[in-house]
This record gives structure tokens, sequence and C-alpha cells, in this order.
């Protein structure tokens, strides 16, 4: 028998981030992460669902008119062995949202994967230490599979032109979309709308392959 991991939550919703926003998805939230954002929103803990692969790949049958499964968490690679047993049992597209640190752990479900939205996280608004090379590493492995990959960049006023550069030096790898998403506090964002394009300007004049989106679901109050 297979075995069983802790999940969060499943539930389907309306993709609220990125260049997806308004498909419907169904989110499996997986509960452990290896980062420890400042900003983060997302209640990931205190999992009580437990499944296997084959409880969770029925459970993924029940839901018919998806676009895609959003894999997310919390880290969804952090169960690794999981997910590639999982994903071999189910003929959906597969959307990864991950916070690209762990490539080797992508590597082994990355031919099973479709879309990767993975989060570049600034020193500056997400308290964490420079995760620069882990970041182009990951980005390196998802080209080299000829994966469909954006960035996603939650920022605040804080961000530098140093965070700026780095992140283009990361999309230029592969023309990759950049998809900019101001820092909300619960269900506010309190960044000026002065800073808002001051900041997407800076962008705009390095590298045009670059979106400001805020999260979507929570102007429209759902999960």
């Amino acid at each position: 028998m297979s075995n069983k991991v802790l999940i969060k939550e499943i539930f389907e919703s309306v993709q609220g981030e990125g260049p997806y926003i308004g498909v419907n998805q169904l989110f499996i939230r997986f509960s452990k992460c290896n980062l420890n954002c400042e900003y983060c929103d997302t209640d990931f803990k205190d999992a009580k669902l437990s499944f296997s692969a084959d409880e969770l790949s029925e459970e993924i049958n029940k839901h018919s008119n998806i676009h895609s499964i959003s894999l997310t968490g919390g880290e969804p690679l952090l169960e690794v062995d999981f997910l590639a047993e999982l994903l071999k049992k189910i003929n959906k597209k597969i959307y990864l949202e991950t916070n690209g640190t762990l490539v080797e752990n992508l590597k082994k479900i990355v031919n099973n994967t479709d879309i990767i939205s993975m989060d570049v996280k600034l020193p500056s608004c997400s308290n964490n230490k420079p995760l620069w090379a882990e970041h182009k590493k990951f980005i390196e492995t998802a080209l080299n599979y000829n994966k469909e990959i954006f960035l996603k960049v939650v920022f605040d006023e804080n961000i530098c032109d140093e965070e700026i550069k780095k992140v283009i030096e990361l999309a230029a790898l592969g023309n990759i979309l950049i998809v900019l998403q101001p820092k909300f506090e619960g269900k506010k964002m309190n960044i000026p709308p002065r800073i808002l394009y001051e900041v997407f300007s800076k962008f705009i004049k390095l590298y045009n392959n670059v979106r400001l989106i805020p999260q979507v679901h929570k102007y429209l109050n759902v999960q």
C-alpha cells in the first residue's frame, strides 16, 4: 500500500493569480513548506486530511469541469515521492505552484507537469535569504524539459533596483513572463498606486514580458 500524506484541503475555485486568472481549478493544498515568508497569507498547516495516491486520484477524478489541477501549499515538492506516484494515475493538466528552490525534486516529476508557477522570493519582501542561485537552477531545469513556466514576484515598496535586475536576469533565461503581484495584508493592498506603477515602469523599461496583476480572488471574495 502506498504511503499517505496530509492534505490541508481540496476545493474547486477560480485561479486568482497570474496569467491563468479566471480558469476553474481543483486546488490540492499540501501542508509543508521549506520557507517561512513574512507575507505568507495561506493557512496550510495543521492538515487533517490523509490520502494515499490511489485515494487522492479517486477524489480528483470526481471533478470533471476543471481547467487544471493546482498543486499548491505550502510547498508541494516536499511530497515529491507521493506526487510521482499520484501523477501517473491521473490524466488532467497539472499546474504546479512552487517556491522554485527544490530543483532535484522537480526533476522527479517535471515530465508529469504542464504549467509551473514559480514564486521569486525577494529578500526585501519575504524576509528570506537571497535565493537567486536556487531559482536559476530551477528555471533552467524547467526550460530544459520545455515546460511552460512563469515567474510570480510578490513585492512591496521596499523592492530595490538590484532585485529588479536579478528578477529580469532570471526571466531572460527563456523570455519568461514576469507577473508582478503586489503584497496584500489580509484582503487589503496597502501599496499606493503611484508605487505600483513606478515598480512596473522600472521593469518594463528593461524587459517587455511583464504584467502587473493583483490577487483577483481576494477582490472576488472567493477561496
